[in-house]
């Protein structure tokens, strides 16, 4: 391996973890409990890490959380704007995507895949 692929590797590892930290317009929170795992979260974070960094949003924060106790449901996200959070369930990595780019990006949710909207105080 050479200095270059170290470099390399360094700073897209620094960029998979600014994309998880920092100031942000939205966050998005991937349910990583036993069940969320069971049923492909890991490869959801993924996709949604990836696309993040695809269209160099930097604006966006992305978190983990447990169980949410809808096991039926995983793996679930949630999109937190200000005022409202959206709650995804059965989310693929293709699902993933789309939230991004239909939701994240250009303010429309996936009517058809949401579980839930609450509003909340800012």
């Amino acid at each position: 391996m050479k200095l270059e692929d170290l470099r390399r590797i360094r700073e897209q590892a620094q960029e998979r973890l600014r994309l998880r930290g920092g100031g942000a317009r939205v966050r998005i929170v991937v349910g990583m409990g036993t069940s969320g795992l069971a049923a492909g979260a890991r490869q959801v974070l993924r996709a949604i890490l990836d696309e993040l960094a695809r269209r160099e949003l930097g604006d966006v924060i992305v978190t983990q959380t447990g169980e949410r106790g809808l096991a039926a449901k995983e793996p679930i996200v949630e999109v937190h704007e200000e005022g409202r959070v959206t709650v995804y369930g059965e989310v693929d990595e293709a699902l993933a995507r789309r939230i991004v780019a239909e939701h994240v990006v250009n303010g429309h949710p996936i009517e058809e895949r949401v579980l839930e909207v609450r509003e909340v105080e800012g």
